[in-house]
């Protein structure tokens, strides 16, 4: 539970949700992250420290840079992960966090290009539920296998961003 706190208290913040983003495709060293980011290197560098101390990113190497080491990271997606509500307030965080990440990647909608938007409250059958959960594990998955480094040639930019899970019924005693 301990873990589950840290972990969700680390992505409780909008700039480490682009850093997982871009650790997702490649392995970067703090200063790539913030030449990519627009950030200082110390304030990547703490964000990064934050990921790793959560189990969010790894050490993927490190390269000598001007008489220096760099550690590199990477995050290792794994589409079975799953993130649970906390009653202790967390999940609200992330949830806040993650809105915050959508509009910012909604100022950067490329117009004219199809995409697909949703957001529903329904009652369905436990089956459909279940379905619903794989197809979307499943393509937020292979996204995740897919991702390359930033800007590299023939790729497209693009996001998703999805939160799936079941409400309890507060509507009746």
């Amino acid at each position: 539970m301990a873990d589950d706190v840290a972990s969700l208290r680390a992505l409780a913040h909008p700039l480490r949700l682009q850093m997982l983003s871009l650790l997702t495709g490649a392995a970067l060293s703090a200063a790539e992250v913030a030449r990519e980011l627009g950030i200082s290197q110390a304030n990547a560098s703490y964000h990064l420290r934050t990921l790793a101390a959560a189990g969010q990113v790894v050490e993927a190497g490190t390269e000598t840079i001007r008489g220096g080491t760099a550690k590199r990271y990477r995050h290792p997606w794994d589409g079975a992960a799953e993130l649970r509500p906390l009653e202790d307030g967390d999940f609200p965080l992330y949830l806040q966090a993650v809105a915050a990440e959508m509009v910012r990647r909604g100022a950067l909608r490329e117009p004219g290009r199809r995409g697909c938007t949703t957001d529903a409250e329904l009652w369905v059958e436990p089956q459909v539920w279940a379905e619903v959960l794989e197809q979307v594990d499943a393509a937020a998955s292979r996204l995740h296998a897919e991702a390359r480094p930033p800007r590299t040639d023939g790729t497209v930019r693009v996001t998703m961003t999805a939160a799936l899970f079941a409400m309890a019924d507060r509507t009746h005693p």
